[in-house]
Order: C-alpha cells, then structure tokens, then sequence
C-alpha cells in the first residue's frame, strides 16, 4: 500500500499535548487539578511528564475532538497549553533522562469504532 495514503501516514496522525500548571495552595484548587487530570487519564491521555500529557490520535479530526474535550474540562484557576503535531514532529523528538539518550515509547494500540 502506497505510504502517501496509508491509514497511519505519520503526517496524517496527531499528536495532542497538554501542558499545564494549576494552583494547588487549597483544597478547592487542588481538588480542581486532580479532576482535570483525571479527566485526562479518562480521555485516553497518559502523562509524559508530571505537567505535561499526551496522547495519539490516528486523524485531525479525532485530535480536534479530544481537544475540544480537554477545552471543556478546563479548571476556572491556572495556566494550561493545548498543542497537536503531527506523529512524523513528535517522532523526531530527542530524549533524555540523565545525560543518556533513550527512545521515545510508541503509541498504544488504541481500538476505533465505526
């Protein structure tokens, strides 16, 4: 099957990142961030880093139905950044921990409806 039409053509997936950073000085705050990040976890997303999630989607149109998701699960307080790139972007990321240079984990098999 030729790549340029391919189901999973990496400049056709998405890939959808949640940055945030949300207060946590009271209860109601930190109730607050507990439930977007749960919401998030709910939505399919995993955690990259301790402020930052991620998840794949295989088309535009399915990361602009988890973003809009994500938009209407804001909390009233802090900052949060919604950004989709495409899979071929998010495969050139270089990674470390430490001083030495690990792979990137591959996306989940994730079931599609119809």
């Amino acid at each position: 099957m030729d790549e340029k039409f391919s189901r999973l053509n990496q400049y056709r997936s998405m890939w959808v990142l949640v940055f945030f950073d949300l207060p946590t000085e009271t209860r109601v705050e930190r109730k607050a961030a507990t439930r977007f990040r749960k919401d998030l976890l709910d939505d399919g997303f995993g955690m990259f880093q301790f402020s930052i999630y991620t998840r794949f989607c295989a088309s535009r149109e399915n990361a602009d139905v988890h973003t809009k998701r994500t938009k209407r699960n804001l909390p009233k307080k802090g900052k949060v950044c919604i950004m989709q790139i495409t899979d071929k972007q998010f495969g050139m990321i270089e990674l470390f921990h430490g001083r030495k240079e690990t792979a990137p984990e591959a996306p989940t098999q994730q079931l599609e409806l119809f």
